[in-house]
């Protein structure tokens, strides 16, 4: 009640609409009467009612958390402030994915491979940790140094990127003079990417480390919001105890049936310092109902704007990810998109292992067509002339 009457964002909201809280007494009136929130329209507030906008339900005195959005979407970092109510809610989620990964209070020690910049995702999962385990932070350490501090501290579980976890794990050995047997890692938590739901991804990541990995989402704006369903990886469960979530069809805004896929929509419900209803995040994902959860197959499949339509057939990144990570010759790929005579296309760029006799280039291409029933071109370039991201990697771009 106190959000439709307040003079805060969605109090001008609720009063635009007409919507009446009172009136709302189901879910279904909740959809009906409340349109989706629009990362735009949170952007445009923060433009005319800068810096932090009007989506404040408390008295800007009573915040004390500071972090901002990657801006690789939309290329505008988007400043998000907490209570530190709002901001336990958040560490609450954390601890669940905790004990849904299994971890040991006590007993594990958890190494966080982020800076200490302003991502949320690194600040909630170190503090939620801290009650329980003992945490390390190597923001600010090169690669080599992460990997000693791994060995010389004894950490049992890694938290990074799926792309990091990678870029650390083929270290291991001659580059590092870390020997594998010296390294105690018993499981990687991964976030930031679609890679860690990924069965070829996930297969060369337990390949080089010997160990299982851990999926989970999560974005600034909202917070954590899934993690990797036990007995089923490659699939997220949704917390639907601090999350009202929606898959919808992108159009026409209606929720799809279980197996299909669509648009995830998020409303939080603890983290109500700074509300958000039916956020659109972006992320195409596909529905399935396990146990009575609402889980995500296949994770995060792609972003909604990454996902192209070429010559009649739908493409996501994971899936071409899924097919370039089966060849462990390959380091590192970008997806270039462009439209050629009114056409979109695309075009497959690898970097393979120096140490490679024979290119991969024309086995790539026919497992892409055999797969995707799409003839994609591969293009072979030039050894470190792709980039290398520690933190989350954008291998779609429109050139």
């Amino acid at each position: 009640m106190h959000l439709a009457t307040s003079d805060s964002f969605y109090g001008h909201k609720f009063r635009e609409w007409g919507a009446r809280v009172t009136a709302m007494n189901r879910l279904e009136d909740f959809i009906a009467k409340v349109p989706p929130t629009v990362k735009a329209d949170i952007l445009a507030d923060r433009v005319e009612h800068p810096p932090f906008g009007t989506n404040l339900m408390k008295p800007l005195t009573h915040y004390t958390r500071f972090c901002a959005t990657s801006g690789t979407s939309t290329g505008q970092p988007m400043a998000w402030i907490d209570t530190p109510d709002s901001w336990e809610a958040m560490l609450v989620c954390w601890r669940r994915v905790y004990e849904a990964a299994g971890l040991e209070k006590g007993k594990d020690r958890l190494l966080f491979a982020f800076s200490f910049g302003p991502f949320l995702g690194f600040w909630t999962a170190f503090e939620a940790a801290a009650k329980d385990y003992l945490v390390i932070p190597a923001g600010g350490l090169s690669s080599q140094a992460r990997l000693e501090a791994m060995a010389r501290y004894g950490v049992t579980v890694l938290c990074c990127t799926p792309t990091y976890a990678q870029r650390l794990g083929e270290m291991i050995g001659d580059q590092s003079g870390i020997e594998r047997m010296s390294l105690r890692v018993r499981k990687i938590i991964v976030a930031g990417e679609t890679g860690g739901s990924i069965p070829e991804v996930r297969r060369r990541l337990e390949k080089l480390w010997d160990c299982e990995i851990f999926d989970h989402h999560g974005m600034t704006e909202i917070g954590p919001i899934s993690y990797q369903m036990p007995g089923h990886p490659g699939t997220l469960c949704v917390m639907e105890e601090s999350y009202f979530a929606e898959v919808v069809d992108p159009v026409t805004l209606a929720e799809v049936a279980d197996g299909e896929c669509g648009e995830l929509l998020l409303t939080n419900l603890d983290r109500t310092a700074c509300p958000l209803m039916r956020y659109r995040t972006g992320d195409w994902v596909k529905k399935r109902i396990i146990g009575g959860h609402l889980c995500l197959e296949g994770g995060m499949l792609s972003r909604v704007d990454e996902m192209a339509v070429i010559r009649g057939v739908n493409v996501y990144p994971s899936a071409i990810e899924g097919i370039v990570r089966e060849f462990d010759e390959i380091v590192e790929f970008v997806i270039e998109q462009r439209n050629v005579d009114g056409m979109e296309e695309i075009e497959l760029l690898i970097e393979v292992n120096g140490n490679v006799a024979k290119s991969p280039l024309k086995r790539l291409e026919n497992k892409l067509r055999d797969t995707l029933h799409l003839r994609i071109p591969v293009r072979l370039v030039e050894s470190g002339s792709l980039p290398k991201a520690e933190f989350k990697s954008k291998r779609w771009r429109r050139v």
